[in-house]
């Protein structure tokens, strides 16, 4: 008689464009013989494993190793209320191959995180439409406008719970894989800012003028070019909290199997470096699977 196999449980962290890394993690737990029966995200991770949870990540994969900063560009909606972007173009691209089901009908089980905006409370979205669930778990405070859902304003779940395990435990998993995409982000070294990232800090000073006179908006505009982007220092910001965040939330409620790609090369807004993503993901989960291996088998 046979042992009945531990339901394995994926938990897909937060990380901006660094989530590409996702794809290469799943893939080679898949080669492995090690499909996942629940998937959690928070933020990219989210958007990933609803993906992969709707049989699309083949499409997905195809998608991203063909992305260019124009192809990013083209998917941003700038605004000026609550955020840079409103993200209703780029949740319009993914509707159409998600065809926005239910989170219940998926073929696999799945749940994001997203944060309550005037609360702080974590917010575990396991029911409803994946679009707008994805949606509120992707919104940066910043970058994206908030997302509504009901009567509650929600922002990124990185905010609270970046990697999401105990929201895998609570759906019932009883052995899960973690992937923390941000663990060797802090004190990396300054890099080139990508294009994306220059739009959206053009965009940024083209509004000082809206506010300020020309000769303001010209000098204020000068001071951020010559220090850091308001992008950059606000995801370098950010990627700090969630690095703390992180450590505590994996101390006090610990993965069977952590993985970690070495993703502090990959910038948050380089989306068109899937390619290193996918390799590096590939890389770090290889590493791990005596481990899962061992865990499936206790």
């Amino acid at each position: 008689m046979h042992a009945r196999k531990p339901r394995l449980g994926l938990a897909l962290g937060s990380g901006s464009a660094r989530g590409w890394s996702h794809i290469g993690v799943v893939r080679t737990l898949q080669q492995a013989g090690f499909t996942p029966d629940i998937v959690c995200g928070t933020s990219i991770g989210a958007l990933v494993g609803a993906i992969h949870a709707a049989g699309q990540l083949d499409w997905l994969e195809k998608w991203v190793r063909k992305l260019d900063w124009q192809g990013i560009l083209a998917l941003m909606d700038f605004g000026v209320s609550g955020g840079l972007l409103h993200g209703r173009k780029l949740m319009r691209f993914f509707e159409q191959h998600m065809h926005n089901h239910a989170m219940e009908q998926l073929p696999l089980p799945f749940a994001c995180v997203a944060t309550e905006l005037d609360s702080g409370r974590e917010v575990w979205l396991q029911q409803g439409s994946v679009i707008e669930a994805v949606r509120a778990s992707i919104a940066l405070p910043g970058l994206f406008t908030p997302a509504r859902i009901g009567h509650q304003v929600l922002v990124d779940g990185g905010l609270v719970n970046p990697v999401p395990v105990s929201l895998c435990r609570a759906m019932g998993a009883e052995v899960v894989v973690a992937v923390d995409l941000n663990w060797d982000l802090i004190g990396r070294r300054a890099r080139a800012e990508s294009p994306v990232h220059a739009k959206a800090s053009a965009q940024a000073s083209g509004w000082l003028g809206h506010f300020f006179s020309a000769k303001d908006a010209e000098t204020a505009a000068a001071n951020a070019r010559s220090q850091r982007s308001m992008l950059g220092v606000l995801v370098t910001s950010l990627n700090i909290m969630q690095v703390r965040i992180t450590q505590s939330r994996l101390a006090g409620e610990p993965a069977d199997v952590l993985i970690r790609p070495r993703l502090s090369d990959i910038g948050a807004m380089d989306f068109d470096k899937a390619a290193l993503a996918i390799r590096q993901g590939e890389a770090a989960a290889r590493l791990m699977l005596p481990q899962l291996a061992d865990a499936m088998a206790a």
